[in-house]
């Protein structure tokens, strides 16, 4: 080290201990916010698949069902269509019969395949998923008021990690010219 002329002061070259920490802790703290930004971009991520798979499924039952009138026209209790209220915890969903092109089915098992298809591709899919067709005209939430006028309706909705139940369905599709 080297004095100055006419001082006692020394010139010192590099950096002090507190400095190097601070900066260590700067670029500490950067790094993890940018670890907490890129779990919430993944978590997004996860919940915006769920939302589209869940809308797909959604419209898939809705253009099935469109696709079978008969059954649609039956009267509410006889409809296979409003039977549906499927939890993907509670197993496997069971298919009555296989309704392929070459099968010969009716209007009403061709309702059970297409439920049955549905459930299974939600089961395969959704984290906990659940499904359910009623008459409803209310907010969010899996009860149905079946009121007269009210649209048919498919709710869709999944458990998110750490969820137990599905709190209320994520998707609420109504079908256009289904109300009595």
């Amino acid at each position: 080290m080297r004095s100055l002329p006419g001082s006692s002061l020394r010139v010192r070259a590099g950096f002090t201990l507190v400095e190097v920490l601070v900066a260590l802790f700067v670029v500490a703290v950067g790094i993890a916010g940018a670890a907490a930004l890129q779990a919430l971009a993944v978590r997004s991520s996860r919940d915006a698949a769920h939302l589209a798979e869940g809308t797909r499924l959604a419209r898939s039952l809705a253009e099935r069902m469109r696709a079978n009138p008969h059954a649609l026209a039956l009267p509410d209790a006889d409809n296979p269509y409003l039977q549906l209220d499927y939890d993907a915890g509670s197993g496997a969903p069971t298919a009555s019969g296989l309704c392929y092109a070459d099968a010969a089915c009716d209007a009403d098992e061709l309702a059970r395949f297409d439920l049955y298809e549905v459930s299974e591709a939600l089961a395969a899919t959704l984290p906990g998923g659940r499904i359910r067709v009623c008459r409803d005209a209310g907010p969010p939430a899996w009860s149905c008021d079946a009121g007269d006028g009210a649209p048919l309706v498919v709710k869709v909705g999944w458990r998110a990690p750490g969820e137990t139940a599905t709190a209320a369905p994520k998707v609420m599709l109504p079908l256009a010219g289904a109300a009595r």
